[in-house]
């Protein structure tokens, strides 16, 4: 019998013997639904939230977050900083086994050693690997002679320069331990042979179909009352691509987890005050909490662009009225049934540490002000301005043509293209196109992640500056920050850029947005964090 058939088997087994809830034989198998597909389990190109997720159970790092936002021990138990911020020396647990393997001796997962984070992190730098993660470490270390194994449980990294948030960073998913004898066997085909340190390990994968974890039985970590981490026996996952369908096998009782509300049901679940509807009241647990993810209308602002040269968008008060003229509360009342947070604030939006709508000024709705700038720039009631053209993807035209109505009532006309996800990011990654809806998700959770879209070191192609952003004075200050240990000093820093950026305008804050996951009545344990990060290893299903 071949490995594929032995997978296979393995996987009927688990999944044919299940009764509706999940359970068989007392083992307890947690439904998940991944709508957008899996592209690979190798955390070195675990580029969206579905890989996240599923990573997130197989692999542990140096350190990880809960669900305040702080940083935690993981692999690493504790850590030093030296004084010029240049080197972080980590001392690792010696408790922490990968899942057996059959390239492993005899079978058995070794333990994990400082030298198997100097493999995965050089590996992440490594062009010849072309890791989608590369970033995290190609600006900040000068080599792989940056990561130094000083001996089994003794790891450390040497920076080119102080980068305070480095912590934060560590806990991105890119940053997991992988061992060297399985990835250098499988090379790019690791991406469906994962092997980690993870609370669940690997069964199978059926691309498009199935997939499935198994309870890791020698997982080290333990919850608050002493009990060995995980508490389920697996982990399922399907790929319903439509959205109702994944409704309705969540309703009744396939699954036992859904993220997000998909639009054309919206209405169905939610009140537009964000209550459960009476029709589905009591029937799940509905898990809301501020996101990390900023949804906003970019302008490219680089008067040096010939597309930039002949806009009106390059006008600072045309700019300040398009913020003043769109009632945000209205929008997310009526479109996202009050599961958002008006964007009045900056471009770091709330749940962030460090978050303070007091001390960043945004814009919030005074459609006179918007007209008394429009008429200070010389076209009052729009009269001589241009047609304006703002580029969206299909699933947020709703939103986006609410922005041209508001718009109009001003006296901006607007035309809305619409165009394909791909396209757009082609177009913006160009600076192709003058105004475009956007949305910045924090790869990891410090307000840096955020101000580096406006460095003017970042701009295209070198970064993700799409709004061609130049402040002196931000720049300085974002600079400075990188020298700042002291988070509360260093988010009075971001406070003042975040203060710099509303004031000329290249975005428009939309909102920041919730996250919204539904849960079937018999689970507890789950996160409720600002990442979004789907943290199987603490659930219960009863």
């Amino acid at each position: 019998m071949n490995k594929l058939i032995c997978f296979l088997w393995a996987a009927l087994l688990i999944l044919s013997s299940c009764r509706p809830d999940g359970s068989s034989q007392g083992k307890t198998v947690f439904n998940i639904n991944l709508d957008e597909g899996l592209t690979s389990l190798d955390p070195a190109f675990c580029r969206n939230q579905n890989t996240i997720w599923m990573d997130n159970q197989l692999y542990n790092g140096l350190v990880q977050i809960n669900d305040s936002m702080k940083i935690e021990p993981c692999i690493a138990k504790t850590w030093d900083v030296s004084a010029d911020g240049l080197q972080y020396t980590f001392h690792l647990r010696n408790d922490v086994y990968f899942h057996d393997d059959p390239l492993f001796k005899g079978g058995i997962g070794r333990k994990a050693v400082a030298a198997d984070f100097v493999y995965s992190f050089s590996r992440l730098i490594d062009p010849k690997v072309a890791s989608s993660g590369s970033w995290i470490f190609s600006d900040k270390v000068e080599s792989k002679r940056s990561f130094i194994a000083i001996n089994d449980s003794t790891f450390l990294i040497k920076l080119r320069q102080p980068f305070p948030p480095l912590f934060s960073l560590l806990t991105a998913q890119y940053a997991s331990v992988v061992p060297h004898e399985v990835v250098d066997y499988y090379g790019k085909d690791f991406r469906n042979h994962p092997v980690g340190t993870g609370p669940f390990k690997f069964k199978y994968w059926k691309e498009g179909q199935v997939m499935v974890f198994l309870k890791n039985e020698k997982y080290w970590e333990k919850d608050k009352n002493g009990s060995s981490l995980p508490h389920l026996d697996a982990i399922r996952a399907t790929f319903i691509g439509d959205k109702q369908t994944a409704f309705m096998e969540f309703v009744t009782g396939n699954l036992d987890f859904l993220n997000d509300i998909d639009g054309s049901y919206r209405d169905d679940i939610l009140t537009k005050a964000g209550k459960v509807t009476q029709k589905y009241k009591g029937k799940f647990i509905l898990n809301s909490a501020p996101s990390l993810n900023t949804m906003y209308l970019g302008i490219l602002v680089d008067s040096t662009l010939p597309i930039v040269k002949h806009s009106p968008l390059k006008i600072l008060k045309i700019r300040q009225a398009i913020n003043y003229a769109i009632d945000k509360q209205k929008m997310i009342k009526y479109l996202r049934n009050s599961l958002a947070t008006p964007g009045d604030a900056g471009f770091i939006p709330a749940g962030m540490p460090g978050f303070d709508a007091q001390k960043v000024k945004g814009y919030s709705y005074n459609p006179e002000k918007a007209r008394q700038l429009l008429a200070e720039a010389g076209f009052p009631n729009g009269k001589g301005l241009p047609e304006i053209e703002l580029t969206t993807l299909i699933g947020y035209r709703d939103l986006i043509e609410y922005v041209q109505g508001q718009l109009e009532q001003i006296g901006i006309k607007t035309r809305v293209e619409i165009t394909l996800g791909a396209s757009l990011r082609e177009l913006v990654s160009k600076n192709g196109v003058n105004f475009f809806y956007g949305s910045w998700i924090a790869d990891y959770p410090d307000g840096e992640n955020y101000l580096s879209v406006f460095y003017s070191k970042n701009k295209i192609p070198w970064g993700p500056n799409y709004t061609g952003f130049n402040n002196k004075h931000f720049d300085a200050l974002f600079e400075q920050s990188y020298h700042e240990p002291n988070d509360a000093k260093r988010y009075a820093l971001y406070q003042q850029m975040d203060n710099l950026v509303m004031q000329q305008s290249p975005v428009v804050i939309l909102y920041y947005d919730k996250l919204v996951n539904l849960y079937q009545s018999n689970i507890s344990g789950y996160s409720k964090n600002a990442l979004n990060l789907l943290v199987l290893k603490r659930v219960v299903k009863k």
